[in-house]
């Protein structure tokens, strides 16, 4: 950890000390605020973590990464594998099926001194992964999720491991109490429960009274809470509605990286400055789809981007005819003029 995020933390936890709340702490990591940003396939790349960060501290974890290809040498799943070259600490979700392969890819990235802490996907609730076996499919197996979560806290070190999960495949098969004991038992340093099953997909309400249930029942590492976290506040309520540690946020930051500012702010106490005008969220674009070219490539960088444009755009006057013209532009000189026009 360098000294400059040292003295982040420090100055935050210091105004911390005057509220209810304090950092979680992952294996050597302290969090603080207790905010993580959620793997996301397809954004929470490092150029979009970047762009968080700036915003306000915490922990950001890097989108999905499938242990086999990274095992074996795969350009595109070396690419996801990337940090930036002053992030820290540098987070990454590892998933995987088969504990061999999940030990091999923990050890290549452990004897690289690529990682400072690594997550594992147990939450995927795409159906065609969970008929599979797959994602959210693997706590209702607990003899394999403990497996898989062995062979990577094994091959780990001192390096903390993490796992993430729903509640369940649906309401008559929930498997979150396992996972929450199975991660106990095998070393994991914290664990994150959305709470919806995976038959839910992200409809309804997140059911928090599963987390506070989790939370109940862990009591030996953290239990962070992820589901429905739209506002800074919204945090502030599930931590006290549930008694979990910290904040998993995921569609909440989508277009709206400032919200770790917001979380940065409500959790020393401070109220939430006042949303950006649409000229600031434009120069706030721009910066995400320079960063996304320089990782990229521009045109692959503009094509990625156009979903972060939607997200970006939302709910301003005159949004949806601004999207159409946002969606066919392909390089950034165009997303410029059209953005300033």
């Amino acid at each position: 950890m360098d000294s400059v995020y040292k003295g982040e933390l420090n100055r935050d936890v210091a105004l911390a000390q005057a509220n209810e709340f304090a950092p979680v702490h992952i294996g050597p990591l302290p969090v603080w605020p207790p905010v993580v940003l959620a793997p996301m396939a397809g954004v929470t790349n490092w150029p979009f973590r970047a762009l968080c960060r700036r915003f306000g501290a915490g922990l950001y974890v890097s989108e999905m990464v499938t242990a086999r290809p990274l095992v074996e040498g795969r350009a595109k799943t070396l690419m996801l594998a990337e940090f930036g070259e002053d992030e820290t600490p540098r987070s990454l979700q590892l998933y995987g099926v088969d504990p061999y392969y999940v030990g091999e890819a923990v050890k290549w990235l452990v004897g690289e001194g690529h990682v400072d802490h690594i997550d594992m996907n147990f939450g995927c609730p795409v159906p065609k992964v969970t008929r599979k076996g797959g994602g959210s499919a693997i706590p209702a197996k607990p003899r394999l999720l403990a497996s898989i979560v062995r062979a990577a806290v094994q091959n780990a070190g001192a390096i903390p491991v993490t796992i993430k999960f729903r509640m369940g495949l649906d309401d008559g098969l929930l498997t979150y109490e396992d996972a929450g004991r199975v991660a106990e038992e095998e070393g994991c340093k914290a664990v994150a429960l959305h709470a919806r099953t995976a038959a839910q997909l992200y409809d309804g309400e997140a059911r928090w009274d599963a987390i506070a249930n989790l939370k109940h029942r862990v009591r030996t590492i953290p239990v962070l809470g992820n589901g429905d976290i739209w506002e800074a506040h919204d945090a502030l309520r599930m931590m006290r509605a549930t008694g979990c540690d910290g904040v998993v946020i995921g569609r909440g930051c989508l277009g709206r990286p400032w919200l770790f500012r917001d979380l940065t702010d409500v959790f020393a106490g401070r109220e939430p400055q006042d949303p950006p005008t649409f000229g600031e969220v434009a120069e706030i674009a721009l910066e995400h789809a320079t960063l996304l070219s320089k990782w990229a490539g521009e045109a692959s960088a503009m094509r990625m981007f156009r979903r972060h444009s939607s997200w970006y755009t939302k709910g301003f006057r005159g949004s949806a005819k601004l999207r159409s013209r946002l969606m066919r532009v392909t390089t950034l000189a165009e997303l410029d003029e059209v953005l300033r026009a």
